[in-house]
C-alpha cells in the first residue's frame, strides 16, 4: 500500500509522464481523498488503465483483473472504492460480502460484459452438453454464476487446463479464446465478444510501426485480434506487459492496450522509450480523481450483487483463483 504522502511529496513518482501545472490542478482533490480514506479506513484498488494521477497519485492496490480480485481478498478496511469498471467493482464485492464496494461512476461499463448473458450460457450448454465453461473476468456477476469458473488474461491457458479435458467453453472474448487456443491442445469453443479497445489494432498498424520506429518491441494484449498478437514481439496480460518490459528493458516499446497503461508503466521505467499508438477506454476514463473524492464524500455508488446469484458467481471467482 501507498504511504500516507501529501499531493505534492507525490508529484515526484508522476513527474515525467504529468507536467507540474496539471498536477496541480490534481492536488486539491488528492488531498481531500487521502484524508477521506483514512476517516472511512477506505482503500481505492485502481486497474492498469487508470490514469497516472489515479493509478500513482491516490490508489492503495493496483494492477490487472487477476491481481486486483488476489488483492481485494485481502483487504483490511471497512470500504473498498473500485477505481475501474463495474465488473470488477461487482467481483470486489462478492470476495468481500461484508464490505462496503464503491464505484465512482455507475457507467463505468465494459463491451464484454455487455456482450453475453447468462440465457446466452445456457443455450452454448444446450448446444455443448457437459462441455464445462470458462468465463472471463470481464462479465457480470450473473453471468460468472452461469459459469464453472472464471479466468484473467493473465491465467486463461492455465484455467482451462487445469480442468483435464479435451474441450471447453471460453466465453465471452473470441480473440482471447483464440490466442489461448494456439498455445493449448484444449478445444476451445468461443464466443462473439470482443474488447472496443483491442479490436481496433490491426496486423498493419505493427507493420508501420516496426518501419517508423526500427528495433521497437512491440507487445499486445491477447484480447487483440490474433494476427496482431501473431505480428508482436509478446502477448500478455497488463501485468504480463509490464513484467515484460521490466526484465528486458527494450530501448523502445510499444504497448498495444489502453492508452493509460503506458504512462503508468513509464513512470517505473524512466528509461525506457514509450511509443503511443494507444485506444482509449471511454470506461475506464469515466472515473476521475473527482467523481473518487465524491464518491468517498457521500459513500455513494455503491455496488451490491443480487444474494440470489452471489453464491454461484462467487464460487466461479474462488475456484480461478486457486488454480
Amino acid at each position: 500500500m501507498n504511504a500516507p504522502l501529501s499531493a505534492d511529496a507525490l508529484y515526484d513518482r508522476v513527474a515525467h509522464v504529468i507536467p507540474k501545472a496539471e498536477w496541480l490542478s490534481f492536488e486539491d482533490d488528492i488531498e481531500a481523498i487521502l484524508r477521506l480514506k483514512r476517516e472511512r479506513n477506505a482503500v481505492i484498488l485502481a486497474h492498469n488503465y487508470q490514469t497516472p494521477e489515479i493509478f500513482h497519485g491516490v490508489a492503495d492496490i493496483v494492477g490487472d483483473s487477476l491481481a486486483l480480485a488476489r488483492e481485494a481478498t485481502k483487504v483490511d478496511a471497512d470500504v473498498i472504492v473500485l477505481a475501474g469498471v463495474h465488473f470488477m467493482a461487482e467481483t470486489a464485492k462478492l470476495l468481500n460480502p461484508q464490505k462496503t464496494v464503491l464505484i465512482p461512476d455507475m457507467g463505468a461499463g465494459c463491451s464484454l460484459a455487455d456482450s453475453i448473458t447468462p440465457e446466452d450460457i445456457a443455450l452454448m450448454r444446450q448446444a455443448h452438453p457437459g462441455v464445462p465453461v470458462v468465463t472471463y473476468v470481464n462479465t457480470s456477476a450473473a453471468v460468472k454464476a452461469a459459469s464453472d469458473i472464471c479466468c484473467t488474461s493473465g491465467n486463461a491457458k492455465k484455467v482451462v487446463e487445469s480442468l483435464g479435458v479435451p474441450k471447453v467453453l471460453m466465453l465471452p472474448d473470441e480473440y482471447l479464446a483464440r490466442n489461448i487456443a494456439r498455445e493449448t491442445d484444449v478445444e476451445l469453443i468461443a464466443w462473439h465478444g470482443h474488447c472496443e479497445v483491442h479490436e481496433l489494432f490491426t496486423a498493419e498498424d505493427v507493420r508501420e510501426m516496426r518501419e517508423a520506429f526500427p528495433g521497437v518491441t512491440i507487445i499486445a494484449h491477447p484480447e487483440c485480434p490474433p494476427d496482431v498478437v501473431a505480428e508482436a514481439d509478446f502477448s500478455g496480460s497488463t501485468a504480463g506487459m509490464s513484467d515484460y518490459v521490466g526484465n528486458t528493458k527494450p530501448g523502445r516499446v510499444v504497448l498495444l492496450t489502453e492508452c493509460s497503461m503506458s504512462d503508468n508503466v513509464a513512470v517505473n521505467h524512466p528509461d525506457v522509450n514509450f511509443v503511443r499508438p494507444c485506444n482509449l477506454c471511454p470506461h475506464m476514463k469515466r472515473i476521475t480523481l473527482g467523481n473518487i473524492r465524491e464518491a468517498l464524500e457521500g459513500m455513494r455508488h455503491e455496488v451490491t450483487v443480487d444474494p440470489a446469484i452471489a453464491d454461484d458467481a462467487r464460487r466461479a471467482v474462488e475456484r480461478m483463483l486457486l488454480v
